[in-house]
């Protein structure tokens, strides 16, 4: 990565609170990767070990909305998926961190908009600075640890919707 990179990685969330000298050392682990519009960087259900951070461009997130094994003819040719999120690189968002501890398959589909420019790391060169650097390691391990609270406490809450919209409807109190 550049020298400038540094600035940018102060404005991910993720690395918010690291001084200056963690910011150093999480660089490297780093790579940029300039994408070409509609291409999908992560594929829903496949496996991955990479973590995107979006620097510029738009992405959006797209989420298949039936089970797998249902057919989809049964549809009447309706699209099975919805767009979760649109996102810009204005606030460096960053995704695919499950693909960094987990080797589950991935919950979405990322796919670019326009051209894109990502700073990407995997479960290699992640955990390498984390067995490294084991307190900047707990900082970054906390980090993800509470994003994922925030998308678990999310998910609970639409299926507390989800599950009271059901009830009514099917109580005919809708």
């Amino acid at each position: 990565m550049s020298s400038s990179s540094a600035l940018r990685l102060e404005s991910i969330k993720l690395f918010a609170g690291l001084g200056a000298d963690e910011l150093a050392q999480v660089e490297p682990i780093f790579s940029e990767r300039a994408v070409p519009a509609r291409t999908r960087v992560i594929v829903e259900g496949e496996t991955g070990d990479e973590m995107f951070v979006l620097v510029s461009g738009k992405v959006r997130i797209v989420k298949s909305m039936i089970l797998p094994e249902v057919d989809i003819a049964a549809l009447a040719g309706k699209d099975p998926s919805k767009v979760l999120a649109t996102l810009t690189g204005d606030s460096r968002p960053f995704f695919g961190e499950m693909g960094l501890v987990s080797d589950s398959p991935r919950s979405a589909t990322v796919e670019t908009l326009e051209p894109s420019r990502f700073l990407v790391t995997d479960r290699e060169r992640f955990y390498g600075l984390v067995s490294r650097e084991p307190e900047l390691g707990c900082k970054l391990l906390s980090a993800l640890c509470g994003r994922m609270a925030e998308m678990v406490r999310s998910s609970n809450a639409e299926v507390m919707k989800l599950t009271t919209a059901l009830a009514l409807l099917l109580s005919g109190r809708s």
